[in-house]
């Protein structure tokens, strides 16, 4: 088999592998690997030196080759081979030879974003945001669950900032904490304040990273009044809106919402089929309306799995010089729910109702009952609130899951929790005792 299958089949495990480690680990061993050898059994990855052949090697070895077998369906022998710079750059996609000249991913523009009913009032204030910097709506906040399409709304910001001749900044909030711990220890503070205050625009990706560590708070917070009162733009983006960050500081909380706050939704059918067409459009592939429709039913709360699930689909039939069908579809995912779990991804209502049963010692059974005592009562809320911040769940469903409460109640539920998060250290550390159960149980699962 030629190089190039072998670097197409990498491709689609890296996007894999990219969902399951999180961004400095994808950036620093797996961003300058190629894909060099596939014969039906051994697949030989390239690496630009020793070290990241000896860490791979090590460390991640197991994941990938479960995720090359997941992909190939067929046993994997794995090695790695020392390559020169030049030959990654042959045998690397287009967009990874763009991100040495631009610092925004070139997939990542407005004019690829597909804009649902989900999404469409977000993809307007970042419009307008760019176009009117520092005096639309600042800051804008947008705020979803992992995978909907936040880092591709602050990239295609700054790509239009940067056609505007205007100096604009992205950076994660983990990037902006490493930044300012280095810049102190190596003595160059000031290098770091021209560096964040020095721009058009600040775009804060992953906000809520920042959440109890005193001192970057103390940086961001002095960094947003300088940006502000410059009228410079701020856009950020977190899993919650700024009330449910009860780990940060509430000065820096209530700066968020100055400006605008957003919610990005799961995608409905129609947008997940929209941006399926468009995918597959890209890749040079027609898919019949059977399989989109099977895909877009397969993935419901995130875009970028669906994205996955699509690239699986296209590398499976391309190994097997197959048509796509539903039942190709099928037989590409069949071992999806295998791989591990992402440290975002949905859970299932009763671990959230379980969480908040145990975090407030209320059995779970009196949640979803009639009892209506100020307690039970305040639990039950704080449940549906939960039911709608981590699962992304509607409101009929969280009422549903939760004794067939109305979606009315639901509504009034959530938005009650969300105001009383302001004011209460009690729900605030209720707040981060469940978020806690359940991250445990997603590391568990």
């Amino acid at each position: 088999m030629s190089v190039r299958p072998a670097q197409e089949l990498w491709e689609t495990a890296l996007g894999e592998i990219e969902l399951q480690v999180n961004k400095p680990n994808f950036r620093t061993w797996f961003a300058k690997t190629v894909g060099l050898k596939y014969d039906g059994s051994e697949f030989i990855i390239g690496v630009p030196n020793t070290f990241v052949a000896e860490y791979l090697e090590v460390n991640q070895r197991s994941l990938i080759e479960k995720t090359l077998i997941n992909i190939t369906h067929s046993p994997v022998e794995l090695g790695f081979q020392l390559v020169q710079s030049a030959q990654v750059q042959a045998a690397a996609p287009q967009t990874a030879r763009e991100k040495t000249v631009s610092p925004f991913n070139p997939r990542y523009t407005f004019e690829s974003f597909i804009v649902g009913s989900c999404n469409r009032l977000a993809h307007a204030a970042s419009l307008a945001a760019t176009q009117n910097p520092g005096k639309s709506y600042n800051p804008l906040y947008i705020y979803a669950a992992a995978g909907l399409g936040k880092t591709h709304l602050l990239q295609a910001i700054g790509h239009l900032a940067n056609l505007n001749r205007r100096k604009a900044l992205y950076v994660s909030g983990e990037q902006f904490t490493t930044d300012f711990i280095s810049s102190i220890r190596n003595g160059q503070t000031e290098e770091f304040r021209a560096r964040y205050r020095d721009v058009d625009l600040l775009l804060l990706d992953d906000v809520q990273f920042i959440g109890g560590k005193e001192q970057t708070e103390e940086c961001l917070f002095h960094t947003f009044n300088d940006l502000h009162n410059s009228n410079r733009q701020i856009v950020i983006s977190a899993d919650s809106p700024p009330k449910s960050l009860p780990q940060l500081a509430e000065r820096l909380r209530s700066r968020f919402e100055w400006g605008l706050t957003i919610e990005i939704e799961p995608p409905d059918e129609k947008t997940r089929l929209e941006l399926l067409q468009l995918k597959a459009e890209q890749s040079g592939t027609e898919l019949n309306m059977d399989t989109l429709e099977y895909l877009a039913q397969e993935v419901k709360h995130n875009i970028r799995e669906l994205e996955g699930s699509l690239n699986r689909v296209l590398a499976y039939a391309r190994l097997l010089r197959a048509t796509i069908t539903p039942d190709l579809a099928a037989r590409a995912l069949s071992d999806i729910g295998s791989r591990p779990v992402r440290e975002n991804s949905p859970l299932r209502p009763g671990n959230i109702i379980s969480a908040v049963s145990q975090v407030f010692q209320i059995p779970a059974t009196e949640l979803l009952g009639a009892a209506r005592d100020k307690d039970t009562a305040l639990a039950r809320q704080f449940a549906m609130f939960m039911l709608k911040q981590q699962n992304s769940a509607s409101l009929v469903e969280i009422g549903q899951s939760l004794g067939g409460r109305s979606a009315s109640t639901v509504s009034h539920a959530c938005d009650k929790i969300q105001l009383e998060l302001e004011n209460s250290a009690f729900l605030r550390l209720k707040m981060s005792e469940v978020q806690n159960q359940l991250s445990q149980q997603r590391l568990s699962r």
